[in-house]
Formats: structure tokens, sequence, C-alpha cells
């Protein structure tokens, strides 16, 4: 599962008032909700697009914080998408999650990727034992 931070002033409810249609819209149909950090995301067990095997995806919300976006793409191995004749799908699966990144958070795949580096380098900062 990651989790993804809008840009800076913006918040997730007011990027996308209706998470759970959006994510139909960009998907299929929400068949479930799964727990995650203590609040529930949708799931998509049957997703529209055949690259996708399951999509779980919703806001986590955090106390004195702004929420974040957590989504979890689980996908068939390439070489069965390719050898079903579905190649095509495979580009509009990640046409669809990159869209659907950008305008819930507001940023590219490049700004997302290097906010993720970054994170993980504070994360490296942190010393793992306080005593």
């Amino acid at each position: 599962m990651k989790e993804y931070k809008m840009r800076r002033g913006e918040y997730l409810e007011e990027r996308m008032p209706d998470l759970k249609s959006e994510i139909e819209g960009y998907f299929g149909e929400i068949t479930d909700t799964e727990g995650f950090k203590g609040s529930d995301l949708y799931v998509v067990e049957d997703p529209d697009n055949p690259v996708f095997e399951r999509i779980t995806a919703g806001a986590v919300e955090y106390s004195g914080k702004k929420d974040k976006l957590a989504v979890d793409f689980e996908e068939r191995p390439a070489e069965e998408v390719i050898a079903e004749g579905d190649a095509e799908a495979a580009a509009d699966a990640v046409d669809a999650k990159n869209d659907f990144l950008l305008e819930a958070t507001g940023r590219d795949a490049k700004s997302r990727r290097d906010s993720m580096k970054r994170s993980v380098e504070d994360d490296a900062d942190t010393p793992d034992d306080v005593s």
C-alpha cells in the first residue's frame, strides 16, 4: 500500500469530494471496503481493465495532519497480460493510474516519485532507537 500526499495547501476532500465515484469511474465497481490504519478504503475486486486483479484505494485520516490517499494496485504479471493479447490494456492501465493519482494529489508522476524519495530519505535519517 502506498500513501500519497496532496500538494501544499490542498486537501484530498477538496480535490475529489466524491472519492468513491471517482474510484468507480477510473477502475470499476466498488465491491467491498477494507480497513487500513483506522480508515475504511474502497476495494474494486473486478476492475474494468484486465491488467488489474484488485484495487484498494481511499483516504487515510491522521489526527492533526492532512489526509493522505492510500492506494494498492494489484496487477497481473506482464507476461500473462501480453500472452492474452492485452498489451493495449497495459498502456491504458498506466494512464488510468497516473491520471487518477494526478487528479487526486495534484502531483505528476515525477513529483510523486521525488516526494516518495524524500520520505524514504527522511525515514533513513531518523534513528530507530532513541533511548
